[in-house]
């Protein structure tokens, strides 16, 4: 049962999802702290092994993309993602103003909707932007020395490099971010336990879901 009266649990994230979404933080977290050592920010595994963990987690996330777009279309599950105006502004008002009013989240999740409509753009515009971005700024990087044979020589490596660090502080500040809304539920830690089990508590009717499996 729920916590409380007027709170419904429903299951959410498969095991898949679960298991992705940590091992996915786990690498961006790896690449922000090698990355930022490799910068010259500060020391901490000392550069050669910052540089070579560095390389290890960036062709495993392209590796774990590539397979994470496939299972969005196999599944279906990229409708969850699909972007839409409906509420979009009650969602902001609600984040800005309703929530320190303890006002009642204007698109409560549900099965058929994951995420309200804030989320939606935010996630699509990570995923078909900001981690390409990320990825093709860094891949050119550390390919340097091939740009001429691939029509590149005019670019300038300087200039990747600071586009590869935006892109750093980009992923840096949704961390931040999000971590910060994973504390706006119910309770502190609702949201990141539904992360770890699967389940989330609701608002609505209090009757449980049942019938469903990690």
């Amino acid at each position: 049962m729920s916590g409380t009266n007027n709170t419904r649990r429903i299951f959410l994230y498969s095991r898949f999802e679960r298991i992705n979404h940590w091992f996915q933080a786990a690498l961006v977290l790896t690449l922000l702290v090698t990355g930022f050592e490799i910068h010259g920010t500060y020391t901490l595994l000392g550069f050669e092994t910052a540089f070579d963990v560095h390389n290890f987690c960036a062709w495993t996330w392209l590796v774990l993309f590539i397979f994470d777009v496939f299972y969005l279309v196999v599944t279906g599950e990229w409708r969850q993602y699909t972007p839409t105006m409906k509420k979009l502004f009650d969602v902001m008002r609600y984040y800005m103003i309703g929530i320190f009013r303890g006002e009642p989240h204007p698109v409560p999740k549900s099965e058929r909707a994951k995420h309200n409509p804030l989320q939606r753009l935010t996630y699509l515009g990570i995923v078909s932007f900001l981690i390409p971005f990320q990825m093709a700024t860094g891949f050119l990087y550390y390919y340097y020395n091939d740009w001429a044979a691939i029509g590149l020589g005019g670019l300038s490596l300087g200039t990747m490099a600071a586009l590869h660090t935006i892109g750093a502080f980009a992923f840096l500040v949704f961390i931040i971010v999000h971590v910060y809304m994973t504390t706006t539920g119910h309770t502190v830690f609702c949201h990141i336990r539904a992360m770890c089990t699967g389940w989330e508590d609701v608002e609505g009717s209090s009757e449980t879901k049942e019938g469903a499996s990690a």
